[in-house]
């Protein structure tokens, strides 16, 4: 039976590191973001239980688990009631910073690293390593993880 739950708690855990990844993958948040693999591993250290008990079947999207922890807030633990709105939010806030860097980097964009503002990802490595990127620029850039 032991090894039954610790396996359980390992698909969750698992499923959680995935969840991570499927947020790093959409495109591009402010000041001082928590980056997402500290939001997630603070979700799965402080509810991997109550995902396991209560959110079972759940589609590992930042919407459906925040909405499912929500809808058992009364099982859960003190811990993770404490952790698990501050790691989603922490999690938005990083992808509206990515979402800020090209508005904050739009001239770098286009006149250092002949790119497009529809596609800032593509230009972060350039962004990245050119020398000329303004200051703001800069900013936006450390605050959405990309420095």
């Amino acid at each position: 039976m032991a090894d039954l739950i610790g396996s359980d708690n390992a698909m969750v855990r698992g499923g959680v590191i995935l969840f991570a990844f499927a947020l790093v993958a959409p495109p591009l948040a402010a000041a001082e973001t928590m980056s997402f693999g500290d939001a997630v591993a603070q979700l799965a250290n402080s509810c991997a239980a109550e995902i396991d008990a209560n959110c079972r079947g759940v589609n590992l999207d930042s919407n459906r688990l925040k909405e499912c922890l929500s809808r058992n807030q009364d099982v859960l633990s003190p811990q993770c009631k404490s952790d698990y709105l501050r790691s989603f939010d922490a999690i938005q806030k990083r992808i509206a910073a990515r979402v800020a860097v090209a508005n904050a980097c739009m001239r770098e964009i286009v006149k250092l690293c002949a790119g497009s503002t529809k596609e800032t990802s593509k230009s972060i490595p350039c962004l990245t390593t050119t020398k000329g990127v303004g200051a703001r620029c800069l900013q936006a850039m450390t605050e959405a993880g990309y420095r």
